[in-house]
């Protein structure tokens, strides 16, 4: 793919912007290994966590986990230690559903009339140090500007700047006039901004699917429903047809490629559901049959609380937040809950994402503290955000655990997240892809 404008100068200011004040980059680093002692070791969320382990990382992968702490120089000479002997260690966290291009604040609209694609770029890596350091080494980033954050992405995977992993959509997919496309700008704007992946009718959403493949896009991310933050009164009910949604799931099956629907109303949850998508994110009405669906399809549900319960308090005096935005937001919020219980009583898959971007980056593990809150174990909690996710986006033989082979992405926090979940919004230490990117 032909390099862009936007992808030269992600290489060239972040390389000047990392490189100048000492970070390292994410890089798989040949055969270098280093011996990490970990005070106790949650290898596999899900299991019973042990204490006194070591884990031998050669480059950038697991290959060795083993009990007791192994003297280093026994391990390998030269072999570098990298002491967590009074820390809890677990695997990389992943969220599912970020916007690392975007902020939500008081001049979210102003900031899309005068920033170019290349400084919305740079925003986006600020925002992608951000998480990383919030010890989350992989996201799903549904919804931005394409060439933007295809760049940002591509540029972590080749070691050029310091970010998470990405699984990037790019523009999603959505009716005329529903959430997803323009709104709240004059006509000359509208049409001039109206995103290439804008579908009405089931052949024109096929092509849809098929150029936002062509350019890049690792999910394709549909707008069945309505959405709270879009500036229009359109409500949150079903705005894709079944036959729109059917065939953008065939046709991203076809080729090889995941569907992520953002559903609120029962109905489009339910249709979304039915056409066959991998994902449902936010969920905001779900009803039994959703639940049946879930588990029929073998779907996961991805409910982001973390919006709506930190967006009502910071509506008031805000002018992002128009009477119809505010109106779907407190409706949303009040059913959110609801839901996410009903989900986990249904035993349907739960998958950790935040919807970051609409509340603060860096922000996101609070949304372990509102799960749990909502019934879910802490255990649970925390395997939502490894081996469930690793499993949604089908790379649970690299990610998701710290076992032999795979990828070397670790955490740790200072004291034991099952017994107080909040520790993992005070992350200590992490290593990306082999390299240690925080330490206290």
């Amino acid at each position: 793919m032909r390099q862009s404008v936007a992808e030269n100068l992600i290489r060239a200011l972040a390389a000047l912007l990392f490189f100048g004040i000492g970070l390292p980059v994410i890089a798989a680093e040949g055969e270098r290994i280093q011996v990490v002692h970990a005070g106790t070791l949650l290898a596999v969320p899900g299991e019973r966590p042990a204490e006194r382990m070591t884990v031998v990382l050669e480059g950038n992968r697991v290959t060795r986990v083993a009990e007791g702490f192994l003297d280093p120089e026994a391990v390998a000479p030269g072999a570098q230690l990298i002491d967590l002997s009074d820390q809890f260690v677990l695997p990389g966290l992943m969220d599912m559903h970020v916007h690392l291009l975007v902020e939500i604040g008081p001049d979210a609209r102003g900031r899309a009339l005068r920033d170019s694609t290349s400084f919305t770029a740079m925003r986006g890596v600020r925002n992608a140090h951000r998480t990383l350091q919030a010890g989350f080494t992989t996201v799903r980033d549904l919804g931005g500007n394409p060439e933007a954050i295809y760049a940002i992405r591509d540029a972590v995977a080749r070691g050029y700047i310091h970010g998470p992993r990405i699984h990037a959509a790019g523009s999603p997919l959505a009716a005329t006039g529903g959430h997803g496309d323009v709104d709240g700008m004059k006509s000359e704007l509208l049409d001039l901004w109206t995103p290439k992946t804008i579908c009405d009718g089931a052949l024109a959403c096929r092509r849809a699917v098929r150029y936002a493949i062509k350019h890049g896009a690792d999910w394709i991310k549909i707008t069945a429903t309505g959405g709270v933050l879009s500036d229009t009164g359109t409500g949150l009910g079903q705005q894709m047809t079944d036959d729109e949604l059917e065939e953008i799931v065939a046709t991203a099956h076809n080729l090889g490629v995941k569907v992520a629907a953002h559903a609120h109303g029962t109905q489009g949850v339910n249709a979304g559901l039915r056409a066959g998508v991998d994902t449902i994110e936010h969920g905001s009405f779900l009803d039994r049959d959703s639940v049946r669906l879930f588990k029929q399809n073998d779907a996961h549900f991805v409910p982001t609380l973390m919006p709506g319960h930190f967006i009502p308090a910071q509506m008031v005096g805000n002018p992002f937040f128009t009477p119809e935005i505010v109106a779907k937001a407190n409706r949303a919020s009040l059913a959110a809950k609801q839901s996410f219980r009903m989900a986990l009583d249904g035993g349907v898959k739960i998958a950790f994402g935040t919807d970051t971007g609409v509340t603060p980056h860096g922000d996101n593990a609070m949304e372990f503290e509102l799960m749990v809150a909502e019934g879910m174990s802490e255990m649970d909690a925390l395997r939502s955000a490894t081996v469930t996710t690793a499993a949604l986006l089908g790379v649970e033989k690299k990610l998701g655990t710290i076992e032999p082979g795979k990828l070397a992405d670790l955490i740790a926090v200072a004291g034991d997240p099952l017994m107080d979940i909040t520790e993992l919004q005070r992350v200590q230490t992490v290593i990306a892809n082999g390299a240690v990117v925080k330490r206290p």
